[in-house]
């Protein structure tokens, strides 16, 4: 935008897989190509970025990639990190006759789209998209847009920097506006409490086995009462403290698992990002390529509102 310094762009940040899986879901397979092949992912994330733009207008907007989804470091230190997901996919490719994977083979099409729009996309090898967020959420010199179905990201709600949380509801026309308000009503904690939430918590999606016996509510309960993570574990060697018995015996076997969860619960901020630029594009980058696309996948109405959008 014209006259906007570099201390008052406001910054958008897509969790590309999340939102492109909400996508999938929400919109009917029946959305097709030429030649029949589903491309519902890619018509709905761009009607989800179409709404974001027209909606919240940020200045630079960067599409966040998983370049590795799972990745090693985080593995070697909780091995059970996402190994499900590992033994679905397994599963499902035993099954492939019974159920088609028709969302992966769109994936490629969202890159090239974005590409030829201008719309930055970074992935960084070794890293999740959420490492890639938070990274450019701490380098941010202003305001910023996180979009997500993940409330892993919760963790870096900033009130003082203007850092929120869109979390979709229902498509992106629904959206929850996450900030510290919002986390103390719902969860007692304040973005940077919510790592050590979390882990007490754990994530049976992600493969976080958590502390045995301590739910979300217990977990916000004793990070109040004790401060954090610390202040918890304190508490355990402090034969004083009003833990009871149940719970001191279940943080204290749970040393192992609490002294490396904060790690892989905690979104990396040192990712050595390329340098790009993240500008909102207001014209395409390439206008050959985007109508080659447009013409092969059937893109319509979805892809001519996104670049009306940019050019408003």
């Amino acid at each position: 935008m014209p006259g906007v310094t570099q201390q008052t762009r406001r910054l958008m940040l897509l969790d590309t897989a999340s939102l492109y899986f909400r996508a999938y879901f929400g919109v009917p397979e029946s959305v097709k190509a030429p030649d029949g092949t589903p491309v519902n992912a890619v018509r709905g994330l761009l009607e989800f970025i179409t709404r974001l733009v027209q909606d919240h207008q940020p200045d630079d907007l960067v599409a966040c990639m998983d370049a590795d989804w799972r990745p090693q470091w985080r593995v070697d230190l909780i091995p059970s990190y996402k190994a499900h997901r590992v033994a679905e996919e397994i599963a499902e490719g035993a099954d492939e006759e019974e159920i088609p994977d028709t969302l992966s083979p769109q994936v490629p099409i969202i890159e090239d789209v974005l590409d030829a729009l201008g719309i930055a996309r970074i992935g960084v090898e070794g890293y999740e998209a959420d490492d890639v967020i938070g990274t450019l959420t701490d380098r941010a010199a202003g305001p910023v847009d996180i979009v997500t179905g993940d409330r892993d990201l919760y963790q870096l709600v900033d009130d003082k920097r203007g850092i929120r949380v869109l979390y979709p509801l229902k498509g992106v026309g629904s959206l929850q506006l996450t900030d510290e308000a919002v986390l103390r009503e719902k969860y007692a904690v304040d973005g940077a409490g919510y790592v050590d939430l979390a882990l007490l918590r754990g994530d049976p999606s992600d493969g976080l086995p958590g502390v045995p016996g301590i739910g979300e509510k217990t977990a916000a309960k004793l990070l109040a009462q004790y401060g954090d993570l610390a202040g918890i574990m304190a508490a355990v060697d402090d034969p004083a403290s009003r833990l009871t018995p149940s719970q001191r015996k279940r943080l204290d076997e749970s040393r192992p698992y609490i002294a490396v969860a904060p790690k892989v619960v905690r979104v990396a901020t040192d990712v050595p990002v390329p340098a790009s630029d993240l500008a909102l594009p207001r014209e395409p980058r390439d206008p050959a390529a985007l109508d080659e696309l447009a013409a092969q996948w059937g893109l319509g109405g979805s892809l001519q509102r996104l670049v009306s959008t940019l050019q408003d």
